[in-house]
């Protein structure tokens, strides 16, 4: 089921599939959204739960044992209920099944929030253990923008502004998605930005930033300075990404707590970079806001 939200000017959509946001529009009729185009990548706003990235070898060792999962999770897949609405808000959820138990050892909620604001959204995850035992995750988005996002401009026209100068290494992404944490490309080096050019993706497949001094970036045009700012700043690290190989007209923003597997990993769940414990009955909120400028 889709979901149409309006707050002002701005209007948005939602769908139960995946529980993503997959259409965001100004009062010009502008789409910011990436709409799936599958000859370049049919996804859109991915959730990525429980796990961020791909596992090695397919699969991880929880306590409670060694399970398998594809790359980013069940949630994006998945089938979500709507919970909430509102004119300008949607919280669709997500719990536990027999298909989620195959892969993943733990009962759960993870309700997610989009929210329309006076110039942009908010999308926020909240998950909760519903089990009796401490449940591991990690947690992240995916969200695709259109670049360029107006007719007649360029992808190599917009650049990724953060908010502060930056000294930050990539990690290199190997076969399979996974990390070599040994091998590191310097994309942001005492400098704000990065010029948008398909051959870094060519080379690159994720830039993947952690420790970032910034708690925003912008994708703005270099000339005219219009499109819009992600504010990341509860998350610990961010993938920047579009498909390699194919010159796709789309750039994805990538708020994580979690990443892939590195190659020389344990292979055990809590040694992730970033994995979060949650105790039984608690429940943590993670969010990021995306705004037009």
């Amino acid at each position: 089921m889709e979901y149409a939200l309006r707050k002002g000017k701005t209007a948005a959509t939602v769908t139960t599939h995946g529980g993503e946001l997959i259409s965001f529009r100004d009062g010009e009729g502008t789409e910011y959204l990436w709409q799936g185009d599958p000859a370049y990548w049919a996804g859109r706003d991915p959730i990525l739960f429980p796990i961020v990235g791909a596992l090695k070898d397919g699969a991880v060792r929880f306590p409670e044992g060694t399970f398998s999962m594809a790359r980013h999770g069940f949630a994006r897949n998945s089938e979500f209920t709507l919970a909430e609405r509102g004119e300008d808000y949607a919280v669709l959820e997500l719990t536990e099944s027999p298909e989620t138990l195959a892969q993943y050892p733990y009962p759960f909620r993870l309700r997610v929030t989009h929210s329309l604001t006076e110039r942009g959204f908010e999308t926020a995850y909240t998950v909760k253990n519903t089990g009796e035992g401490t449940m591991l995750y990690c947690v992240g988005g995916h969200t695709a923008f259109h670049c360029p996002l107006r007719a007649g401009e360029r992808f190599e026209d917009y650049r990724l502004v953060f908010d502060r100068a930056e000294d930050a290494r990539s990690v290199a992404v190997g076969p399979g998605g996974v990390l070599d944490g040994y091998l590191v490309k310097e994309y942001l080096r005492e400098t704000d930005t990065i010029e948008l050019r398909h051959d870094i993706f060519d080379e690159a497949d994720t830039l993947i930033f952690e420790g970032l001094r910034s708690q925003g970036v912008s994708l703005v045009h270099k000339d005219t300075g219009r499109g819009l700012r992600m504010d990341f700043h509860a998350f610990p690290m961010l993938g920047i990404w579009t498909m390699p190989g194919k010159s796709a007209p789309y750039i994805c923003v990538e708020p994580w707590a979690g990443c892939g597997a590195y190659a020389d990993e344990t292979g055990d769940f809590a040694d992730k970079p970033h994995c979060i414990a949650l105790a039984p009955g608690m429940e943590l909120r993670h969010a990021f806001s995306v705004e037009i400028v």
